[in-house]
């Protein structure tokens, strides 16, 4: 009896060990189920986490859910748990498994744009473009004339850029991320906080996707000269811009045979869904393979979606589950390759805080002026300049590809994940001081306790 139990404990033991056959590279190697354990394990413990943090962060801190959720990858990560718990969090989290994770996290971020998108008013943006566009330039010419001028002593600095990298790139890789706005975290602040069917929403986030998309695609412009080829940027610029144009004006009448099916049978089949989720994937894949991002194909897809009972059945159908489930392993994902250690000395700590200082006066200060000059309010100008000005997890993503293709060093990636946090999290309560608590009391918004209950 003593060499069963003796026996049982030791298999428990290595539950989460690699069970395959020893390689060159390590003693044993991971197995199919050895991924299938990891993955729902991982899966409850980013739930959990996620749903915990979330709570506390909207209970006493008057954080939206999603910024607990980017807190709580944070903490999965080797920045708290993996400084804690460094053999917990790496049996936890081994890195074999990473790659299977991100595709779910994109696979998370992706349909949840795709919702977002269907919930787009183009009335308001036609509307509203003149201002949506001004503040659109305005948001991308602020941080490159900062990049400009803060570049040529950032590369003077041993360690923030690459060797031998050239004043242009470096000054095009620093603007497009301090022109990055939190595009999935922006949509999720604006559904939380009763924004989505808004002017200030539609204007916010218009605004933020064409931000992202130049920054993006500024990004294959770098990524072009690191032994890419001129045709990197040449795939994702003209592949992007045909495949919006394609979606955009011929999307609305392909799609709408499945809005008047849906219409007729009083629900959604599954055979409309399964050509719903198969538009989707093609839309996404398709985006992400010119090299700008899949979520702009989830994106823009929504935006065409037939309207009425289609995008209602899709909401009951396919949003909880993208929200609650597949989102948090966007945000975990980008946690676990995020380290706050890095930024060790009053030097370094100077010249991350002057980067944050710029950051939000390029952003924040920009977009407000924009908003200012082409006839909108102080409060609405200031909310506007509030949300443009969080950069979220978008921002680990472009800074996570410019450490690897060898653009940035550690240092800088560490000062620049350190602004991306802290714009994230200023964003919500700096909002409701200047924008929606006043438009909460004269009514023009929902209460905020109902719109973040409607949301959950």
């Amino acid at each position: 009896m003593s060499d069963l139990i003796a026996s049982t404990i030791a298999v428990v033991g290595k539950v989460l060990a690699p069970n395959g056959p020893a390689t060159l590279a390590a003693a044993h190697s991971y197995t199919p189920t050895d991924f299938s354990v990891h993955f729902f394990l991982q899966l409850a413990v980013i739930v959990l986490a996620c749903r915990v943090v979330g709570w506390l962060g909207q209970k006493f801190l008057g954080q939206p859910q999603v910024v607990g959720e980017m807190v709580a990858g944070v903490i999965l990560g080797p920045s708290l748990l993996g400084l804690l718990f460094p053999a917990f969090q790496g049996m936890l989290f081994p890195k074999e498994t990473k790659n299977i994770l991100y595709v779910g996290a994109q696979l998370g971020v992706g349909l949840y744009m795709f919702m977002v998108g269907t919930s787009f008013q183009t009335g308001h943006f036609k509307a509203k473009a003149k201002s949506a566009m001004s503040v659109s330039f305005a948001g991308i010419a602020a941080p490159f004339l900062i990049a400009v001028l803060i570049t040529p002593f950032l590369l003077k600095v041993p360690g923030l850029f690459a060797p031998g990298i050239s004043q242009f790139n470096a000054t095009l890789f620093l603007g497009a991320c301090i022109a990055l706005t939190a595009f999935p975290m922006l949509a999720r602040i604006i559904n939380e906080r009763g924004l989505a069917n808004t002017t200030l929403g539609t204007l916010t986030l218009t605004a933020g996707a064409f931000d992202d998309a130049v920054s993006w695609c500024v990004l294959a412009v770098v990524l072009a000269t690191f032994g890419g080829g001129p045709g990197v940027a040449v795939l994702a610029i003209a592949g992007g811009l045909a495949w919006v144009l394609f979606v955009t004006l011929l999307g609305p009448k392909i799609l709408a045979p499945l809005g008047r099916i849906v219409e007729r049978e009083g629900q959604m089949s599954t055979s409309v869904l399964a050509m719903v989720i198969l538009a989707f994937c093609v839309s996404a894949f398709l985006m992400d393979a010119v090299g700008i991002h899949a979520i702009f194909g989830g994106f823009i897809l929504g935006v065409v979606m037939p309207r009425g009972l289609l995008v209602e059945e899709l909401k009951k159908k396919v949003e909880p589950i993208a929200v609650v489930l597949l989102l948090p392993m966007f945000f975990t994902y980008s946690g676990l390759n995020t380290r706050m250690d890095m930024v060790n000395s009053p030097s370094l700590l100077l010249i991350a805080l002057g980067i944050l200082a710029c950051s939000i006066l390029a952003k924040w200060g920009a977009c407000y002026l924009a908003a200012r000059a082409t006839g909108e309010n102080h409060s609405t100008a200031m909310g506007i300049g509030a949300l443009m000005n969080s950069r979220g997890l978008m921002e680990l993503i472009i800074i996570n590809i410019g450490l690897q293709k060898g653009i940035i060093g550690p240092t800088l990636f560490s000062m620049l994940v350190l602004m991306a946090i802290v714009t994230t999290v200023m964003a919500s309560p700096l909002f409701e001081v200047v924008y929606g608590k006043k438009a909460r009391e004269s009514g023009e918004l929902d209460d905020l306790e109902s719109a973040a209950k409607a949301a959950a």
